[in-house]
């Protein structure tokens, strides 16, 4: 085997992998879907830190998702 084969093959190995742990996650998500409209206090807590943070006495109004 040379250097070609192997890398092609260690290419084809890895996006074999890839594509079989992108199917686990979707069944996954499918038996237990995200809860729509709840807003985690974490979330929220590290949002208001992180503004607090880069910007010295700002102050988050409002939180919003943008979905595309």
């Amino acid at each position: 085997m040379n250097i070609f084969t192997a890398c092609i093959l260690s290419f084809l190995t890895v996006f074999i992998l890839l594509g079989f742990l992108s199917l686990l996650i979707r069944l996954v998500n499918s038996l237990f879907p995200p809860e729509e409209g709840k807003d985690d206090a974490e979330v929220v807590a590290a949002i208001h830190s992180a503004v607090a943070a880069a910007f010295p006495g700002a102050r988050v109004s409002r939180i919003e998702e943008i979905r595309k």
